[in-house]
């Protein structure tokens, strides 16, 4: 059955490439309103995977992962909206060589072709990744977890309802099925996909990077940290704090490990505890000196709770939190608080993480924040993109080569 989806999205790819762009958009526009219009029907199908989850014993935190209600559909709706007005990268020039032959070699965005995109339980990723997709003229073949059955479900139903009669069938794919084997044969199905996105637990990623035969956009688990520096404000540190874990510590742009400089743990580590009152707090010796928290064990660092949980270090100096970074970081968000700019700056350059940020929240690593309106996830490899997803990094490019009937001579040295 999978088999048969792929061959037709690999035939969907063809027809995709020539939309133009007033129709990307009028079917964009089209998914929008249609989002609206059956917002009562998405939620009462989102309840079924809501109950299923309670009933499974899922945690609060990655329940709310899960739930769609009126707000979030708006938002939804409103971020294809922000899609459409995005710039169109296909068919832009990327860069034109003019060569002493009269050739003229211009290279130009494309698609990447059909994407495969597997990822767990928030079900609003179904419509940002095919509103993004759609829009790049891409096709894209989504593999939702099973916690989200009904929810994916619907939205494709809805997406494909609102685009028949503009774009071509099986332009947007979604694999029902809720058995693993089908994720093995999507990622091995090289005749058909063109590239893999994997978002979700580090367990899903590390499957998918060790067995697909597709090449794989690997996006990360998110061990984010926040470093409160000597020279910090420490009301600023508390409120980025408080925001960077307790918003909605579910997400992967949430901080699981805080990171204070020695000399201002005393005054701060009162004041964050008081702040974290519903936060479980993990913290090395000397934080235990000066709060009331468990022991942090190297465990605790290497994890990502997606919970109210969170790591607290004492470290004597910039230079320890920057290794502990190296040593537990997945490469995703890192922040510093400081009023000293050349410390901001030695800490961002020093890292190698995706996003580094000075004086602001990790919870802005986001293709919407971002300005990209929506994302397919947060890249933290290098190739061929990094940080959040947008249009231009699920692009490709070619060459078009334009000549007036030269040939090329027979070089001996060169081919």
């Amino acid at each position: 059955m999978i088999k048969e989806q792929l061959k037709e999205a690999k035939k969907a790819c063809r027809s995709m490439q020539n939309i133009k762009p007033e129709i990307k958009n009028k079917a964009l526009r089209s998914i929008s309103e249609a989002l609206i219009q059956k917002s009562e029907l998405i939620i009462e199908e989102n309840q079924k995977d809501i109950v299923e989850a309670e009933n499974n014993g899922i945690k609060e935190s990655m329940i709310d992962r899960l739930l769609l209600n009126k707000e979030r559909i708006e938002a939804m709706a409103q971020d294809i909206l922000k899609v459409i007005d995005l710039q169109d990268p296909i068919g832009t020039l990327v860069r034109e060589i003019k060569r002493p032959n009269g050739l003229v070699i211009q290279q130009i965005r494309i698609p990447l072709g059909v994407i495969g995109v597997i990822y767990e339980s928030r079900p609003n990723v179904t419509v940002d990744i095919a509103s993004l997709c759609i829009k790049t003229n891409n096709v894209c073949v989504l593999k939702g977890g099973k916690e989200a059955i009904h929810s994916n479900r619907i939205l494709v139903q809805i997406i494909n309802e609102a685009i028949k009669d503009l774009l071509p069938t099986h332009a947007v794919t979604l694999i029902e099925t809720k058995h693993r084997e089908e994720t093995f044969d999507l990622i091995q199905a090289h005749d058909y996909v063109d590239v893999i996105i994997p978002r979700g637990s580090a367990g899903l990623i590390q499957y998918v990077v060790k067995n697909a035969t597709v090449p794989v956009i690997e996006t990360g688990a998110g061990i984010c940290h926040l470093y409160v520096d000597q020279e910090a404000n420490l009301d600023m540190a508390l409120e980025i704090a408080k925001n960077a874990k307790i918003q909605r510590p579910s997400v992967c742009n949430a901080i699981e490990t805080i990171l204070v400089h020695q000399k201002v743990a005393q005054e701060f580590l009162p004041k964050l505890q008081e702040t974290f009152k519903n936060v479980q707090i993990y913290g090395d010796k000397k934080t235990r000196r000066i709060i009331d928290c468990l022991e942090a064990t190297e465990k605790n660092y290497a994890t990502e709770y997606d919970d109210y949980i969170c790591n607290v270090k004492v470290v004597e100096d910039m230079e320890e939190a920057i290794e502990h970074i190296y040593t537990y970081s997945t490469k995703h968000s890192e922040s510093i608080v400081t009023e000293n700019k050349e410390t901001a700056k030695y800490f961002m350059e020093s890292l190698d993480s995706a996003c580094v940020y000075h004086n602001a929240s990790t919870r802005f690593s986001d293709g919407g924040e971002f300005g990209f309106g929506a994302e397919v996830g947060i890249s933290t490899q290098k190739l061929h993109a990094r940080g959040p997803l947008g249009l231009q990094e699920i692009t490709s490019t070619k060459y078009m080569i334009y000549g007036k009937g030269q040939v090329r001579c027979h070089s001996p040295v060169r081919r």
